[in-house]
């Protein structure tokens, strides 16, 4: 049988192992939206813009060719960015580890290389998946801070374009604003009754 002493001491250690391990934290997993769904979804719009001005849309005619090069720019992106979350999960990394896109590169693009090109194709596939991955997720996490500051910055103009002028009668308070004329209202009403009573009085 177990002591008591040797069960409460071995039960913060249990907990500090599960509270310590990176894969528990839901954190760790990401978005899985802005990773792989919006990607995707975006691969796909690039892909039917893409199918508007190619060559071969006479042929083919204009829908099914932007339908044809939608559809593999959204297979491949999803395939990318699928194998990418699993090599990060796998690996317990960073989001912005750029070793996940190198081996989700190469890793997607072998395997679809191979079903469209054989062996050849697989080795051409693989390098050009590994660069062109790790290029985009480099280009991405430069540009994602430009990309926050210039929406901040479109929202704080909004915002000061929506605020009324100091001189007109319609105003929006603040929470502090809010209070200080409530405060107002309460004495001005104090004031009043007071002045009633005295003139009640004889």
């Amino acid at each position: 049988m177990f002591s008591k002493a040797g069960m409460d001491s071995s039960a913060p250690k249990a907990l500090n192992s599960d509270t310590s391990s990176p894969s528990s934290s839901p954190s760790n997993y990401g978005d899985w939206k802005e990773r792989i769904f919006f990607p995707t979804l975006l691969a796909g719009f690039v892909g039917g813009g893409a199918g508007l001005v190619s060559k071969y849309r006479k042929v083919h005619g204009l829908a099914n060719i932007s339908a044809t090069y939608a559809t593999n720019l959204s297979i491949i992106a999803a395939c990318y960015c699928g194998a990418r979350e699993f090599v990060r999960v796998s690996r317990r990394s960073e989001p912005d580890d750029l070793m996940n896109s190198a081996i989700a590169g190469f890793g997607t693009g072998a395997l679809l290389g191979r079903l469209q090109g054989g062996r050849l194709g697989s080795v051409r596939y693989s390098l050009i998946f590994t660069v062109v991955g790790t290029a985009v997720d480099y280009g991405t996490l430069k540009l994602k801070p430009v990309l926050r500051s210039y929406k901040e910055s479109i929202i704080e103009e909004s915002s000061s374009w929506m605020k009324l002028p100091e001189w007109s009668p319609i105003q929006v308070l603040d929470e502090e604003a809010l209070a200080a004329k409530q405060a107002r209202e309460q004495q001005l009403y104090a004031q009043r009754a007071l002045g009633q009573l005295n003139k009640k009085d004889p």
